[in-house]
């Protein structure tokens, strides 16, 4: 299955990694970062409108090479500019050739909170994460024990960091819910064989408080999709290939956001 060859994969990498870089200097670095309030985050999703997570992404296993040329700051900016909520960055190497470098420079080059699209399975990474200028990481409940989940998402905020909690099923959002997630992104990607359907945010939205912000994760294919989610009361949605293969992504958040565009600088 995708999802666990991905976990592989990461374990393997953090091994080289942590041997470049020690635990104890990586996280003295993050430590000596200055906090922000994560809640900053979590409110502006809750926010009235929708909300737009737009995706910096090369490559997926389930398509391959997704944009040859990867001018990965300029696309940022490009998201930026469009009126975005946040800018996700893929940093998963092997699978979806990403790079902690490519958040790393795009953070600085943005308005908008950055997000850390990689598979979190060790503290390692969130550290990784702040010291890359990161304001928000992933975490998903399929591969995390309850209690890594929720000591993840504890060291996540108390370094300043908001948590998109990943969820699937009503099992995971009742884990989600039950270590404290406040924003919680339901993939309609199915993770074991990469199958889309909108059903999935549908069915589990009514399972959410009002109070934490729900996210539609995959899926989005035009910007009447975005108008469709809205319309369920879905806070927010994260957009990957459709931006990165639209020939104006500016364009497409635009209308996908239509009169609630806005500024939230």
């Amino acid at each position: 299955m995708i999802l666990d060859d991905l976990v592989v994969a990461t374990k393997s990498r953090l091994v080289k990694e942590k041997e470049a870089v020690q635990v104890a200097d990586l996280k003295v670095q993050a430590e000596a970062l200055p906090v922000a309030d994560p809640q900053d985050v979590y409110d502006r999703f809750l926010a009235s409108g929708i909300h737009v997570i737009a995706e910096v992404k090369k490559a997926s296993p389930s398509k391959g090479v997704i944009a040859a040329d990867f001018p990965y700051q300029e696309i940022a900016r490009t998201y930026d500019q469009a009126g975005a909520t946040a800018i996700s960055v893929l940093t998963e190497p092997d699978y979806f050739l990403g790079k902690l470098d490519y958040l790393a420079e795009i953070a600085p080059a943005v308005t908008r909170p950055v997000l850390r699209k990689d598979f979190v399975i060790d503290p390692y990474m969130i550290y990784q994460a702040k010291v890359a200028g990161a304001k928000i990481i992933l975490l998903i409940v399929a591969i995390l024990s309850p209690e890594d989940l929720q000591a993840y998402l504890n060291l996540a905020e108390s370094l300043g960091l908001a948590v998109l909690v990943e969820a699937h099923d009503e099992d995971e959002i009742s884990q989600a819910l039950a270590v404290g997630a406040k924003m919680i992104g339901v993939n309609n990607r199915n993770l074991k064989d990469f199958t889309v359907s909108f059903d999935n945010s549908q069915r589990l939205f009514d399972l959410v408080p009002d109070s934490v912000a729900f996210i539609a994760e995959s899926g989005v294919k035009k910007p009447a999709d975005i108008a469709h989610l809205q319309s369920l009361g879905i806070n927010g949605v994260l957009i990957g290939e459709a931006l990165m293969k639209a020939a104006d992504p500016k364009a497409f958040i635009e209308a996908g956001l239509g009169e609630l565009a806005h500024d939230q600088d």
